[in-house]
């Protein structure tokens, strides 16, 4: 689903907008989070519970720093963060490709290949693995506390207007926004405009 598809403009957003503005606002991360989801399955049905299980690690390991002071053990923290994420990276992303610069050099030595594996790669991968690092980068600088709530965080990740093609955002940007904020009909009329404007441009 892209933005200037009709099923997104008269179908997902109109819904998505019903939805979030009739729920009570203390709650309204859970259909932001829920439409969020939602859109990222209609393109990538299977790999959405790639994006909530390695968003779900994420938000352990960072409570995981809030609760220690020890310096090897926020740093294996750090590390276990930065292998499962970039693991996943370099499955989805870079598997087939380091298989076959390997089986080149199993070639020269007349050994046997390996089979090249076809991966389908996840929509906006990339972009979601860096949001997630630099969150968990963050909390380990302590430029930010960890989110106590695992919706917010999730939110953080996986907001549907910037999940596919970003822009990357410091969770320490977002994080009043995601606990609180203002709604009010200016704001929706100035953030309906920008979204007119963009829509042009897409279009």
């Amino acid at each position: 689903m892209v933005f200037s598809s009709l099923i997104f403009l008269y179908v997902f957003l109109p819904l998505f907008l019903l939805v979030y503005y009739l729920t009570p606002s203390k709650f309204r991360n859970i259909p932001a989070l829920i439409g969020s989801y939602i859109f990222y399955a209609w393109g990538a049905p299977t790999f959405v519970f790639v994006l909530l299980i390695s968003s779900f690690f994420d938000y352990i390991i960072g409570l995981g720093f809030g609760k220690t002071q020890i310096k090897y053990k926020r740093k294996l923290l750090l590390i276990l963060a930065l292998v499962l994420n970039l693991g996943l990276l370099i499955v989805f992303k870079y598997a087939g490709f380091l298989t076959t610069q390997f089986n080149y050099i199993l070639n020269v030595f007349h050994l046997i290949r390996l089979p090249v594996p076809t991966i389908v790669l996840p929509l906006g991968i990339s972009f979601f693995t860096f949001q997630k690092l630099s969150y968990i980068i963050d909390v380990y600088r302590e430029n930010v506390k960890p989110s106590k709530s695992f919706i917010n965080y999730a939110l953080y990740v996986s907001l549907f207007p910037q999940l596919i093609a970003g822009p990357i955002v410091r969770y320490h940007d977002v994080d009043l926004q995601l606990r609180t904020r203002v709604h009010s009909a200016e704001h929706f009329c100035h953030g309906l405009f920008r979204f007119i404007i963009g829509l042009s441009k897409k279009v």
